[in-house]
């Protein structure tokens, strides 16, 4: 099956199609929003790690994974061990806390995405703890404020009202990690013919509240919104990392961790 796959997908082709099409959308994002260009996350989940070679092959180096199992898998895969050397995963599902110890131990580790509590990130705070007492050189986990802009039941992230509270928890009570920034999934499928997306314009108040009342620059927090359908609008209003996927990898299989 994996040789179909690959005989199917371009993941070279797809990784600087989209890199051209982010930087003409930051090309043509209004000079008021001072945003740094943004990073692409290439989104791997449910695609063998071939596939996850052949983006490496070209430059690419921030990946992103759903699943907790899935992630262990390919973070420890022989391959990616040996010719992924300076690869650096970002885990943007949901992370549950009696899972954290399986996903902090990880090599190449870079960032989590989806730090949505308090609860979560103390918990994060202190597996993370561990992991420098057992490697002094260790930096500070990156991780990112989930935020549900669109309120949905079914997806995870705090209000929007609490997003500076949650912030403030992170940066003055978790001293191991590093808020790097705030993420929404948001609603799929936004008709951008009736006006820009509700949840990027909810997003972007976040983060103007949140530099408003710690005195941040603007630039220095990053804005993880838009994937494969609606990353260049997400760029155009102020995303400086996207998560793309099947615009890289092809479809996907549904997938149902345990």
């Amino acid at each position: 099956m994996f040789s179909r796959i690959m005989a199917e997908v371009d993941v070279k082709l797809g990784i600087r199609t989209t890199l051209a099409r982010i930087e003409e959308a930051h090309a043509k994002r209004v000079q008021t929003i001072k945003a740094p260009k943004p990073l692409l996350v290439a989104v791997s989940k449910t695609k063998p790690v071939e596939l996850i070679l052949d983006g490496y092959s070209v430059g690419q180096r921030d990946f992103g994974e759903n699943y907790v199992q899935e992630l262990i898998e390919k973070a420890n895969s022989a391959k990616i061990l040996e010719q992924c050397q300076d690869i650096r995963w970002h885990f943007i599902g949901h992370l549950q806390t009696n899972k954290i110890n399986k996903i902090v131990n990880l090599p190449n580790l870079y960032m989590i995405e989806t730090v949505h509590n308090a609860k979560l990130a103390e918990n994060l705070n202190k597996a993370w703890e561990k992991v420098k007492t057992d490697n002094p050189n260790k930096q500070k986990l990156n991780v990112l404020i989930q935020i549900n802009t669109s309120g949905e039941d079914e997806k995870n992230g705090t209000e929007p009202a609490e997003a500076t509270n949650l912030y403030r928890f992170v940066t003055e009570k978790c001293p191991n990690l590093n808020c790097h920034g705030i993420m929404t999934i948001g609603r799929f499928g936004h008709d951008y013919s009736t006006g820009p997306n509700p949840d990027f314009i909810e997003l972007m108040k976040c983060h103007q509240d949140i530099c408003s009342t710690f005195g941040k620059d603007p630039a220095e927090l990053q804005v993880s919104m838009g994937m494969s359908d609606d990353f260049v609008q997400a760029i155009e209003m102020g995303s400086t990392i996207v998560r793309v996927g099947s615009s890289i990898f092809g479809a996907r299989a549904k997938k149902h961790e345990a």
